[in-house]
C-alpha cells in the first residue's frame, strides 16, 4: 500500500544493539441534532490540537523523503482527533486496530518512524506508555517446546502500553512446521486478541518476504490493517541525508567529496549483489570518512593543530569507500 489506512518515517536507521528496551483547522463547532427534537442540540467541544501535531510534525519533517509515511501519520492523527470529537458529541466511536506492517529495504527509516508513531499514540491516549520494544527472531524463539511461547509472552508483557517492533519478522516462518518460530507466531496472534488495544505490533522487513510471512498464518493478514511501503531513497536524498549526518557531527562535506560519495552511491545502489542499505550505508560512509580525516590531520599537522575549518572539513581523500 502507499501509506494510507486500509479498510483495513534522526538518529539514523541503525538498529539499537538488540535492545529489549490535519492540522485540523478550527471551524465553527459542528452541531449534533437530536432526532427526537425534544432537547437542545449538543455542541462539540473545540479542541486545541495544533501544538501536538506541530510537535509530531517536527519529528517527521526532520526525515528526508518518506512522503507516504508522513501522510499515514497525519491520517492516524486526524482519525484519533475526530474519534475524540465524536465521543464527546455522543456518537459511536469504536476503537480501531493499529497493528502495522512496515515493508522495505534496510536503512529506509522503519525503526525511526515506529518511535514517532509510539510517541503520537502515547500523546493521543491510545497507548499508556508509548515505549518501543525492538526484537528479532532470537529474542522470541526458544530452544524447546513451550520455551518460545513463554519468551514471546514475556516480551508482549514488556510491550504493553507501547509498541512491539519485530524486525525481519519473516524469519519466524522460515523453519517450516516443526520450527519453534511457528510457536512464536501463534503466541503473537493470541496475544493480539488477549491484549486488544493494550499494545501495537509492528512487523518489519523486506516487502516480498513480509508478504510471504503474512500468508504463513491465516489469522495474520486481517490483523494488520495498516501496511505501508518504505521506498528506497533516491541518490539526491541520500546525499541530503549524508550532509545532515555530517552537520549533526559538526562536519562539512566539501563539494568534491559530495561528488565522490555520489559516484560510490550510484555503484552501490545499482550494481551491488546484496540489498542496498540506504541511509545505513550513508551513515557508515560518513563515520569511515571521519576516521580517515582524523588520520590525515594527524599526519599533516604533526607540530601544530589544524584550524577550526579544517577540523570540520571532510575532503575527497577522506572517502575511501
Amino acid at each position: 500500500m502507499s501509506g494510507r489506512i486500509a479498510a483495513a518515517n534522526g538518529r539514523d536507521d541503525g538498529r539499537p544493539s538488540r535492545q529489549i528496551n490535519i492540522v485540523l483547522r478550527n471551524q465553527e463547532p459542528p452541531v449534533v441534532s437530536n432526532p427526537a427534537g425534544d432537547k437542545e442540540t449538543v455542541p462539540v467541544k473545540v479542541h486545541s490540537h495544533s501544538g501536538l501535531f506541530q510537535e509530531i510534525s517536527k519529528d517527521l519533517d526532520a526525515l528526508v523523503g518518506l512522503d507516504n509515511i508522513k501522510e499515514l501519520v497525519f491520517e492516524i492523527y486526524a482519525l484519533l482527533q475526530v474519534a475524540q470529537m465524536r465521543s464527546e458529541a455522543g456518537l459511536a466511536s469504536s476503537g480501531q486496530a493499529y497493528h502495522m506492517v512496515f515493508k522495505g529495504n534496510p536503512g529506509t527509516g522503519k525503526t525511526t518512524v515506529a518511535r514517532i508513531v509510539a510517541k503520537l499514540f502515547q500523546r493521543m491516549g491510545v497507548l499508556s506508555k508509548g515505549h518501543l520494544i525492538e526484537v528479532e527472531r532470537a529474542d522470541l524463539v526458544g530452544e524447546y517446546i513451550g520455551h518460545t511461547a513463554q519468551k514471546t509472552r514475556d516480551l508482549v508483557k514488556k510491550a504493553l502500553g507501547g509498541i512491539l517492533f519485530i524486525d525481519e519478522a519473516y524469519s519466524l516462518a522460515r523453519g517450516g512446521e516443526k520450527d519453534f518460530g511457528k510457536e512464536a507466531i501463534d503466541t503473537l496472534v493470541k496475544s493480539m486478541e488477549d491484549h486488544r488495544s493494550q499494545f501495537v505490533l509492528i512487523l518489519a522487513g523486506y516487502s516480498g518476504e513480509i508478504d510471504y510471512f503474512l500468508m504463513s498464518n491465516p489469522g495474520l493478514p486481517s490483523r494488520f490493517p495498516i501496511q505501508v511501503e518504505f521506498p528506497d531513497y533516491t541518490i539526491d536524498q541520500l546525499l541530503q541525508i549524508a550532509e545532515l549526518m555530517a552537520k549533526e557531527r559538526d562536519y562539512i562535506l566539501m563539494p568534491q567529496a559530495i561528488l565522490k560519495l555520489k559516484q560510490y552511491l550510484l555503484v552501490e545502489k545499482n550494481e551491488s549483489l546484496h540489498a542496498f542499505s540506504n541511509a545505513r550505508y550513508v551513515r557508515n560512509s560518513i563515520e569511515k570518512a571521519v576516521r580517515s580525516q582524523a588520520v590525515r590531520l594527524l599526519n599533516q599537522y604533526e607540530n601544530n593543530s589544524p584550524g577550526r575549518q579544517e577540523l570540520m572539513s571532510l575532503r575527497t581523500e577522506d572517502f575511501k569507500l
